[in-house]
């Protein structure tokens, strides 16, 4: 019988009273720092007389967040960060989890039958190790199962780019992450509006072999009058099952997926704007050994005031996030699981002030603020009621933080001191039916109130205008979930049951990294231009959070690890662009000694040793015919085998093999609107599972796709 789930946290208050006034407290100051800096400037202006001629420019200096994106300009950030452009026709007929995979340190736990993407950087996924955000908003999903443990649902076609950061994230975006975050950015007025024009549109018709099908997105905006845009977008795919490399059917890849965008630009004033947006995503599939649909919208409402004043460049972003799974009462559908529904409704704001200023001859550049989010789950069956959300457990949970970040600026030395202050909450209450478990049976309760200060120190120099190495010190702290610490109930068709373990400590990450910048235009020719980054970073990880058996091997919930795991690794990205000629190239090494999930109740998130990609074409045709080539490897990576029995005898442990792929593409600009393009993925048909990657149900063949030719045609009027 499964366990009983009384609604965790039903009695509860989101913030404990300390917590509460605290985040009231910094929240009341953040918001009021511009009132204050503005009368502060104002009384400096009243008592300092000056001619306009003596007005001092201040010098540029990058602050990672400091422009309102989680990621400004890469080679100038001395930071692991990376931004990928969905919108420059190198990547549009890629799956997104293939284009994040050439990006350094950042894989993805790739579901072949669940379209929902689990970013993974540095080795780290699942239970918001990393922030997955959609226009900086935060995907909270949680789903305990034979899956990645949380996913960020959003149709590739909308996507005008990606920002990533890997290591600690010491402004808005950071609370909770331990390893970094990505933001999946979708198009904007600005990406569909050409400069100069007072509308735009932007169509794209993909059709591909091998089960991709027809896929079309359509994305039009205007501007309405001198102060408010808008814009709309609607997308369409249902690919069938495709082929393996062997030319075996890999049975549920396919999906019916619709989805959609309206935003809205709004200038205020002079000195404010308001960008409204919503996202929609609709999407049918199978996985899990049950039909399925997800429906998940994203709503933001971003204001900006920047008025002019050096000391005020402020920032509020205000977001709301549905997500539901619903098990479909089909027959396909494993008959426990029928009916069940788990909704995840979040909400949350993040506020931030930048200043600049003088401070004798130092340059300072200081961005300050706070961030807040909640998120309510639900999980229930219609069909079955006593089976609840399965083991996925209904919850409230709360995480904040209180965040700075100052870069001091001298001669060639930029010094930047981050500080977080994090804190959460967990409450709630159960019933355990076992034994053997983290708690013994009977009733338990969950009352958990923490937080704690997260530094970040860093040391640049630029010694020429090309050239930035740089030092980071920096430590992250990752609450544990409501989904970890109240998880429980049985596996259907199974004697394994599962346990709640309210006595969970957070994970928190203290380590290292070395890296540099090069940026270099003219390097061989006039035109050309170079960029390179490279990092070394090493994190020591304590009280990391894994599944533990009990109970003579048939019970399963989560625990802290005793002792200090380790987690380094290499990370390069470079790339030169002569006009004529382009290439670019990432390398990702990695060692980790992170102890194993337990596959079957989680997934695996142990990344390939060594990981390579390369791209390469030439221009013709004054630069309207492009044609070029990609290859990436993936070196063996750890594989830990299905625990069907949820015993200890069945954890083993095998290696999956190596594996490289050939693309080749070609795209010819038929006029300054439109745009033909070819690509042809995995050209020699290899026969391969994709690393880090989840079988679809009762499949045991090799799930990477193989060969596939897809056409577009790209209109951008």
């Amino acid at each position: 019988m499964a366990a009983t789930f009384p609604r965790a946290g039903a009695s509860r208050r989101p913030l404990s009273r300390h917590s509460a006034l605290l985040g009231i407290s910094l929240g009341a100051l953040v918001v009021a720092a511009p009132a204050l800096a503005q009368q502060a400037a104002s009384t400096a202006t009243s008592t300092t007389t000056a001619t306009a001629g003596e007005a001092e420019t201040l010098p540029t200096v990058t602050v990672q967040g400091a422009d309102g994106r989680l990621v400004s300009d890469p080679y100038s950030t001395p930071s692991a960060v990376s931004t990928v452009n969905l919108l420059n026709g190198l990547n549009q007929s890629a799956r997104l989890d293939t284009v994040l995979r050439t990006v350094p340190g950042t894989f993805t736990e790739q579901s072949t039958s669940n379209p929902g993407v689990a970013i993974n950087i540095r080795g780290f996924q699942g239970f918001g190790r990393v922030n997955m955000m959609i226009d900086g908003v935060r995907q909270n999903f949680r789903f305990v199962g034979h899956e990645a443990s949380g996913f960020a649902y959003v149709d590739e076609q909308l996507l005008a780019g990606v920002d990533i950061a890997r290591g600690a994230v010491s402004t808005a975006g950071g609370a909770g992450a331990l390893a970094g975050a990505a933001d999946m950015r979708t198009l904007g007025v600005d990406d569909i509006i050409k400069p100069g024009n007072n509308w735009g549109a932007i169509s794209n018709l993909t059709w591909g072999s091998n089960g991709v099908g027809w896929k079309e997105m359509f994305a039009g905006a205007a501007k309405l009058n001198d102060r408010v845009s808008v814009a709309g977008a609607i997308a369409n795919s249902s690919p069938t099952n495709y082929e393996n490399g062997a030319g075996q059917m890999v049975p549920y890849t396919w999906q019916n997926l619709t989805s959609g965008l309206l935003k809205s630009d709004i200038k205020l004033t002079d000195d404010s704007t308001l960008k409204l947006g919503a996202v929609f995503y609709n999407n049918f599939f199978y996985a899990n050994s049950a039909d399925q649909q997800i429906t998940n919208n994203t709503f933001s409402a971003k204001y900006h005031y920047d008025p002019d004043s050096e000391l005020i460049d402020f920032r509020l972003n205000a977001y709301y996030n549905d997500l539901t799974m619903t098990y479909l009462n089909t027959p396909r559908t494993t008959r426990l699981s029928r009916g069940r529904v788990i909704e995840d409704n979040g909400w949350g704001f993040d506020t931030s002030n930048t200043s600049n200023f003088m401070w004798g001859e130092v340059a300072v550049s200081t961005i300050n603020g706070f961030e807040y989010f909640y998120d309510d789950v639900s999980a229930s069956n219609t069909v079955t009621p006593s089976q609840y959300g399965g083991v996925n457990p209904s919850g409230e949970s709360s995480i904040g933080g209180l965040f700075s970040e100052t870069t001091f600026s001298y001669s060639i030395v930029d010094f930047i001191l981050g500080l977080r202050y994090d804190f959460y909450t967990l409450d709630g209450s159960g019933y355990e039916n076992g034994t053997g478990g983290a708690v013994p049976q009977g009733p338990w309760t969950v009352d958990e109130s923490d937080g704690r200060f997260d530094p970040k120190f860093t040391l640049a120099i630029n010694p020429y205008d090309w050239l930035q190495p740089y030092v980071t010190y920096a430590e992250t702290m990752r609450a544990p979930t409501a989904s970890e610490t109240m998880v429980g109930g049985e596996h259907p068709g199974s004697t394994g049951s599962y346990s709640a373990n309210p006595y969970l400590q957070p994970e928190v990450s203290k380590g290292w990294e070395f890296g540099v910048n090069l940026r270099k235009d003219g390097l061989f020719t006039a035109n050309d231009a170079f960029r390179l980054k490279a990092d070394y970073f090493s994190n020591d990880i304590s009280n990391y959070i894994v599944t533990c058996l009990g109970g003579a091997g048939t019970q399963t919930y989560f625990c802290n690890v005793d002792g200090t795991s380790r987690v380094s690794g290499i990370e390069l990205e470079a790339s030169y662009d002569a006009r004529t000629f382009f290439a670019s190239a990432s390398y990702t090494h990695n060692d980790n000694d992170l102890p194993p999930q337990t596959q079957g109740f989680g997934t695996n998130q142990y990344l390939p040793d060594d990981i390579f990609s390369m791209t390469a074409g030439l221009r013709f045709l004054d630069e309207k015919l492009t044609i070029g080539g990609r290859y990436s490897f993936y070196s063996q990576s750890t594989l830990i085998g299905y625990n069907s029995t949820f015993t200890a005898a069945a954890i083993s442990s095998t290696p999956s093999p190596s594996y490289g792929l050939f693309d080749l593409f070609g795209s010819y600009q038929i006029n300054d609107r439109l745009t033909f393009r070819v690509d042809a993925t995995n050209l020699l048909d290899e026969d391969y599972t994709p690393a880090l990657s989840i079988q679809p149900t009762g499949f045991t063949g090799n799930t990477g796709q193989g060969r596939t030719v897809l056409m577009s045609l790209r209109a951008h009027f």
